[in-house]
């Protein structure tokens, strides 16, 4: 059965049998049909925040072959429930552009999604539609303070750094001109899209601590710049009260459920190759309000997802993990050890060998946290056991506890030894975690210390440009935030063919933006695009609808 087909041989139960496992009144809840509804924010106890148990997945390096943090997330969940623990998963909304494109949708899968599935994957409740119209009234905003005669900031329109966005993987929206067709149009410029999990607004939505906060930052968007080199900021524009007010219902977590009908709160979606790359902090707090655990994820590997789950969302929101859980393939592996991805199916204990050494570079760097670690090894029907048991007891060497994970194929009930590890390492962990790097240091040093100690970088190198854009970000008092490297999710470096392990390599930052009102800064190492495109067979050409409104094709 595929995904889609899995998901809809189940049943739903109506979202309020869900909330009522978590003890939240009906009237309490803000219905979209059956099967999803919004939560108010009221429902978050700072005090019944301290006494639940945090769980991170993450992950080795993603490969095309799949890693399934999500799989593992959703099963894990499912897991704890049947050990007797309340537990909830707090998971990120999809994009259109990878369910449409290559990567699909972010649900889950097999026996461990999410449900309503395609309600999910495609539009859900509006939270997207909202972050992009939002950003959108702002570039409105912008260009028609450049039009005005009367209420003119002065923009200089070549020094103006918002773009559109769009939830959709459109190239030929990269680089656009706007305002032709003479002066009622405007005045032309150049400019552009970004994906709408890539704005800035995205990553404030996820930053937030509520309705005031989230209007707060966005009136710190840095825009561009006036004629005189003066930044310029969407509250001089007083643009703030009308996009918070676009944003009202989306700053809402949202209610659905696990195949296994158990609570799933899904919320906020921005990339982490680009941004922090997790849910939204409210819906982390809430999960962990009316839960003894929560399973959330970090995006791509841990060098990204993990590394700003901690020294970004941690950080701002005054949480720690309990546990980190570490989702590792043999296929993956397999491919890291060098064996070609047509092949990763056929047994090869030499490549699987080969590219242990990634799942060891991931280990180092995230025990810098101080947080445990248990590794999650997410099995295939190709697998064999002598591929299994060799990448068990190479974790048992390393003193790390791992288990098979087969939550795809059996749900909750196939992920009972990894949730047996991870109540026990829960039982025994800190009270908090270790930084990468202190708020006083410069922003150069946060960077290197990153790159050196979760990376494994030797140095880092910075072009004219950077050390350009560095210096005024600094002089604008932007020095003390958390940096929010955006590079390859590929590779350990910025080169995404350098597959394992890379040592003693250069990281380049080729250039710096700000995210004023999300609050970071963020290094660029390499070509990264906010605007994906679509691939040569892109999954929209194999997803349908017949006429009684049965979908097909979604993953």
């Amino acid at each position: 059965m595929t995904d889609i087909e899995i998901a809809n041989s189940i049943t739903p139960s109506h979202i309020k049998e869900v909330a009522s496992k978590l003890d939240i009144p009906e009237d309490e809840l803000e219905f979209y049909g059956k099967f999803k509804a919004k939560l108010p924010l009221n429902l978050i106890n700072e005090n019944k925040i301290k006494q639940s148990n945090l769980i991170l997945v993450t992950a080795i390096t993603p490969t095309p072959a799949g890693e399934g943090k999500t799989t593992t997330t959703i099963g894990l969940v499912d897991a704890l429930n049947k050990t007797g623990n309340k537990t909830t998963a707090v998971i990120r909304e999809p994009s259109l552009g990878p369910v449409f494109g290559i990567k699909g949708g972010a649900a889950g899968g097999g026996w461990s999604q999410v449900i309503p599935m395609e309600d999910i994957n495609l539009h859900f409740t509006g939270d997207f539609h909202a972050i992009e119209k939002a950003n959108n009234l702002l570039a409105a905003l912008i260009d028609n303070n450049i039009q005005s005669k009367t209420r003119s900031q002065n923009i200089d329109p070549r020094k103006v750094l918002w773009k559109r966005a769009m939830d959709m993987n459109d190239r030929a929206l990269r680089n656009t001109v706007v305002a032709l067709g003479g002066m009622a149009g405007g005045l032309p410029r150049e400019t552009g899209f970004n994906i709408t999990a890539a704005s800035e607004i995205m990553a404030i939505l996820c930053q937030s601590k509520g309705l005031q906060d989230l209007k707060d930052r966005f009136s710190k968007i840095y825009i561009g710049d006036r004629f005189d080199g003066t930044p310029v900021f969407a509250g001089d524009l007083n643009a703030q009260g009308a996009m918070a007010t676009l944003m009202k219902d989306a700053i809402k977590p949202n209610l659905a459920q696990t195949l296994e009908h158990n609570p799933a709160i899904i919320h906020g979606g921005p990339f982490a190759n680009i941004a922090q790359g997790t849910n939204s902090i409210l819906a982390t707090k809430m999960g962990m309000s009316l839960s003894d655990f929560v399973v959330t994820e970090g995006g791509f590997g841990s060098d990204l997802g993990a590394e700003k789950f901690f020294n970004i969302k941690c950080r701002e929101a005054e949480l720690s993990p309990k546990v980190v859980v570490l989702v590792a393939t043999i296929r993956a592996l397999k491919y890291h050890g060098g064996k070609a991805l047509s092949e990763l199916t056929q047994e090869d204990l030499s490549a699987l060998e080969k590219g242990f050494e990634n799942l060891a570079g991931h280990i180092e760097s995230l025990q810098s946290f101080g947080v445990p670690i248990v590794v999650s090894i997410n099995a295939f029907s190709s697998d064999t056991e002598a591929e299994k048991q060799s990448l068990l007891q190479y974790c048992k060497n390393l003193g790390i506890p791992a288990a098979l994970s087969y939550g795809w194929a059996k749900g909750g009930s196939g992920c009972l030894d990894l949730a047996e590890l991870v109540i026990n390492a829960a039982a025994h962990s800190g009270s908090t975690f270790h930084k990468t790097y202190e708020d006083e240091d410069p922003i150069l040093t946060k960077i290197e210390k990153v790159a050196k100690t979760i990376y494994g970088a030797s140095h880092v190198t910075l072009s004219n440009q950077a050390q350009s854009k560095l210096k005024r970000f600094e002089n604008l008092g932007y020095g003390k935030l958390p940096v929010c490297i955006a590079k390859t999710q590929k590779s350990f470096s910025d080169n995404e063919k350098l597959l394992g392990r890379p040592k003693n390599f250069e990281l380049h930052i080729r250039d710096f933006e700000i995210a004023a009102g999300a609050g970071f800064v963020i290094p660029i190492a390499g070509d990264i695009l906010r605007m994906p495109g679509l691939p040569a067979t892109p999954a929209a050409e194999s997803i349908d609808i017949d006429s009684e409104g049965t979908i097909t094709g979604l993953s």
